[in-house]
């Protein structure tokens, strides 16, 4: 298990997130919460279960993998109770709780049945919220609430800002991560598969498909202008042009995301690359606390419109792409998210503690991030430009089709097109690049 060594910080991170629930159940009005870890779903006519990946809000207390059916009972002022569903069989290994110390942190009760998790659970839960997937007993435990819209929301509001410990296992989660696009780069370059790639970035992650955060993107030439394309080809194209690999690894739940693209040796397309890589950097460095990130994706709308005159792709002014909406023809999502235990974290639209949305910019509606920052928040900076038929056909049969180069976006239409994403730390000062850091140690002797 890769794991950052932080006893004093997960204790940090407990007593944080100790005081926030008891926040938010105090506002809310219940006196205790039940977390329920998840558990795995029978496919449709069929004995086999799906990939089990446990709930967040259960994962932000305990840093376990395999605790499928196991609950988390938190009562204000008292230690949090951990019951741990480990249920002897013969078909499958039985859970197993590892030697750690964050476990001294519990008082834990090993049980086989949800009847014995019941009973090591207080005797009335009529001031108990509930949060997790509903089963059948459910009802007779009596809980006051289950998963109640207002308590989620202050948890998830506060989820934003994150501890030292999450930001830990997010530094981990980068450096796995790294690690596997430093192989998969050189699957590329050995002529490679989508497959072969993808092999070889489990293989140097250590990690299998199911562990990872989200499934891989490995887009060979044209397929990366499908922007969450999802297929891995058995066999490597007669020509390679170019790869865009957006995957990242998980440390204690917590996933990195990552995006790097590479050309197979045109020079054209590598200094299109290069001047995207630029146009990120530039975007990372003016990220701080107190930046509006709808402020923050309107100058990379803004950039990525000179990029696309300055590469002879449109024919007017920057600022005519941006104001005729030129730019998110090339540009269609929005420029990040928050990162954490999710790879798209909650509460990034989210107006405060109560819920409510923080509106998007008009024209923008796929951005997932519009709070203003603060210190703690984990970003995702993820600029990119594409050549999508769907997109660029409309555009070329509407009026604006002649500001368009078309035999130069021709030129760049095998290649797909070009991600480059970092996630960032937000301080007050600036930002720490938890990915740039990650390469940065694979290239030190």
């Amino acid at each position: 298990m890769h794991s950052p060594d932080t006893a004093a910080l997960f204790a940090a991170h407990l007593h944080d997130i100790s005081r926030r629930t008891a926040t938010a159940l105090a506002a809310c009005g219940y006196e205790g919460l039940l977390l329920q870890a998840g558990e795995p779903a029978l496919r449709f006519l069929d004995d086999q279960y799906e990939p089990l990946h446990l709930h967040p809000p259960f994962k932000a207390w305990v840093p376990l993998a395999d605790a499928a059916g196991s609950l988390l009972y938190f009562e204000p002022g008292r230690r949090p109770r951990l019951i741990f569903h480990r249920q002897e069989d013969y078909w499958h290994k039985s859970a197993e709780l590892p030697a750690e110390s964050w476990l001294d942190a519990f008082d834990i009760s090993i049980v086989g049945s949800r009847t014995a998790a019941r009973a090591a659970l207080p005797t009335s839960l009529a001031r108990t919220a509930y949060i997790g997937q509903p089963f059948p007993e459910l009802l007779a435990w009596g809980p006051a609430a289950i998963n109640p819209q207002h308590l989620l929301h202050r948890l998830d509001f506060d989820r934003a800002r994150k501890t030292a410990w999450e930001v830990a296992c997010l530094r981990e989660a980068n450096a796995i991560g790294a690690r596997g696009h430093r192989a998969a780069e050189a699957a590329f370059r050995a002529g490679g598969s989508e497959f072969d790639i993808h092999q070889a970035f489990l293989a140097a992650c250590e990690q299998r498909e199911q562990e990872l955060p989200y499934n891989a993107i490995v887009a060979l030439n044209e397929a990366a202008a499908t922007l969450h394309y999802q297929q891995l080809q058995r066999r490597a194209p007669a020509e390679l042009r170019s790869l865009l690999l957006d995957a990242g690894a998980d440390c204690r739940g917590y996933g990195s995301d990552i995006t790097r693209t590479w050309s197979f040796g045109d020079p054209d397309f590598g200094a299109l690359i290069a001047a995207m890589d630029d146009l990120q950097r530039g975007l990372c460095a003016t990220v701080h606390a107190g930046v509006d990130w709808r402020a923050m994706h309107l100058l990379a709308v803004e950039r990525i419109a000179t990029l696309l005159v300055e590469a002879e792709i449109l024919r007017c002014t920057p600022q005519q792409a941006v104001e005729q909406g030129l730019a998110t023809h090339f540009f269609p999502h929005g420029l990040g998210h928050l990162l954490g235990l999710q790879v798209h974290d909650v509460g990034g639209t989210q107006a405060g503690p109560e819920g409510g949305e923080i509106p998007r910019p008009a024209g923008h509606p796929a951005l997932r991030l519009t709070r203003v920052l603060e210190p703690g928040f984990v970003v995702t900076m993820e600029p990119g430009i594409y050549f999508i038929d769907a997109l660029l056909a409309p555009l070329r049969q509407g009026p604006q089709g002649s500001q368009v180069n078309w035999q130069r976006v021709a030129a760049l239409q095998p290649f797909g097109g070009i991600r480059i994403e970092d996630d960032l730390v937000v301080t007050t000062a600036g930002c720490e690049n938890l990915t740039r850091d990650a390469f940065a140690a694979l290239s030190r002797p």
